[in-house]
């Protein structure tokens, strides 16, 4: 089997513009590795040689040479190097959930009751069909993360 080799043919302006990237502000080390890898290429250097100097994978070098391929006439070189979205696991409580906490931990305790407890709050959520099921964990980030945010009484400001 004969090794195929990936070369990447920039564009003096493209050359250009990737070593000013490498060298001028501040971006994602990912993104800076991105264009390294595309100048070592142009030079002629191998995969693996490649490879071993970045210290990334081979499937991470003929991913960008995919991506490279595929996007160079249609956009900017610059979004080549950028990172794809990633689908992660979505939020389970938006940002109605977390309104309603706050709302309910700011108002008056239920009766026979001094204050609102965690548990209290996740019960009461559940109960008025704010969400299927909370635990008393998430109601206590829930409230954690809305102290903590900018602009809130409790930030500290």
């Amino acid at each position: 089997m004969s090794k195929k080799q990936h070369g990447v043919r920039l564009t003096p302006a493209d050359r250009q513009e990737l070593e000013r990237f490498v060298a001028q502000g501040k971006k994602s080390a990912r993104a800076i590795t991105r264009a390294r890898i595309l100048l070592l290429t142009h030079d002629g250097r191998r995969v693996t040689e490649i490879a071993q100097t970045l210290g990334v994978s081979r499937g991470t070098i003929y991913n960008l040479y995919q991506r490279y391929q595929q996007k160079k006439a249609r956009s900017p070189l610059v979004e080549v190097l950028q990172e794809a979205p990633r689908s992660g696991r979505p939020l389970k409580f938006d940002s109605r959930v977390e309104a309603k906490v706050t709302m309910l931990a700011c108002s008056a305790p239920p009766t026979g009751r001094a204050r609102w407890t965690l548990h209290l709050l996740a019960d009461r959520l559940v109960t008025l069909g704010v969400t299927d099921s909370i635990s008393h964990e998430s109601a206590r980030q829930l409230l954690k993360k809305t102290a903590s945010s900018p602009g809130s009484r409790n930030s500290g400001a």
